[in-house]
């Protein structure tokens, strides 16, 4: 495709600066997300002709390589990716090395199985690793606890002022102000915070209660779409890694095997990349399953949750 000297978003045809302002403020901020977007979602953000939102999108796709590229390319694309330990050698050796960036690692399991545990455990062992690094948590249950991560950076020999100072933390109060959040969340990275983990615990717990019987449910699960959508798009797009944690149901019909089920159905599972469920072990064990990924086998592991993280059996 022939390249045009297209630097920013106001460099398309038709785009000022009040249009190129209100697509910033729903989230288009990039030449590539203008590329890949209908030309009804433009008309509907910004109020924009549709004739004048196609010559926007084309523009966008002709200034991009937006063909089809070699393996050997995204190999070396793959070395961007970045991998958080869990502090446990059985669960990062389980997941290729760690939780990964650039992707949607969704966690479910039964109450006090670890999901929020692990939650803060990413939270602190990501500035262990890449430090400087800044995460958002979007608590959606009242789960979040700062002396846990003051215990958490103890353990790993940081500063629990300075690792608390870079988690920020959202309260969402229901479904749609969970869904903003992820919104916000996406623009502080793009107005340049150094986000690398986006942490939602849990995903469906504001949808499950609002959205209560059959009749209402192609509409929770149209929203859910959306929010996922939402997440991996930013994921994808700035290489951040993205952790939600899933509510479970009991499948009482079910006479043989775990009747756990997790909540969403298979939107939020083709929507995720990994999927991990935890369960109770013996002697206040966590055994953990890698049940979906697109590139590892499953498997399980056991570990303890202690004060200072996670411990190996």
């Amino acid at each position: 495709m022939s390249e045009k000297k297209v630097k920013s978003i106001q460099d398309l045809p038709g785009v000022g600066a009040a249009t190129s302002e209100k697509l910033r403020n729903t989230g288009y901020a990039t030449i590539m997300s203008i590329a890949v977007a209908s030309s009804g979602e433009l008309v509907e953000a910004t109020g924009m002709g549709e004739s004048v939102s196609r010559k926007a999108i084309n523009a966008a796709r002709d200034s991009l390589e937006m063909g089809f590229e070699t393996g050997d390319q995204l190999l070396k694309k793959r070395k961007d990716v970045q991998k958080i330990s869990t502090g446990s050698k059985s669960f990062d050796k389980l997941l290729g090395g760690g939780v990964e960036s650039g992707a949607i690692t969704e966690c479910y399991g039964e109450f006090g199985s670890g999901k929020t545990q692990m939650a803060h455990i990413l939270a602190v062992n990501l500035q262990k690793q890449y430090p400087g690094c800044e995460v958002v948590y979007i608590d959606t249950e009242h789960t979040f606890r700062p002396e846990r991560i003051v215990d958490l950076a103890k353990g790993v020999k940081l500063d629990p002022n300075k690792v608390l100072k870079n988690i920020k933390v959202a309260r969402a109060f229901n479904s749609d102000h969970q869904m903003l959040l992820a919104e916000k969340a996406q623009e502080l990275i793009i107005n340049g915070a150094n986000i690398r983990l986006v942490i939602v615990d849990s995903l469906t717990g504001h949808f499950r209660a609002e959205f209560v019987g059959r009749g209402q449910l192609a509409e929770r699960q149209q929203k859910l779409n959306r929010h996922m959508r939402t997440l991996l798009n930013m994921s994808g797009n700035y290489n951040v890694c993205v952790y939600v944690t899933n509510q479970v149901l009991s499948r009482p019909d079910m006479f043989f095997g775990d009747p756990t089920k997790a909540i969403g159905g298979h939107i939020v599972a083709h929507a995720s990349t990994f999927r991990i469920y935890l369960r109770k072990g013996k002697k206040g064990s966590r055994v953990g399953k890698l049940v979906d990924s697109p590139n590892l086998p499953e498997g399980e592991c056991s570990f303890m949750i202690v004060q200072k993280g996670l411990a190996d059996l």
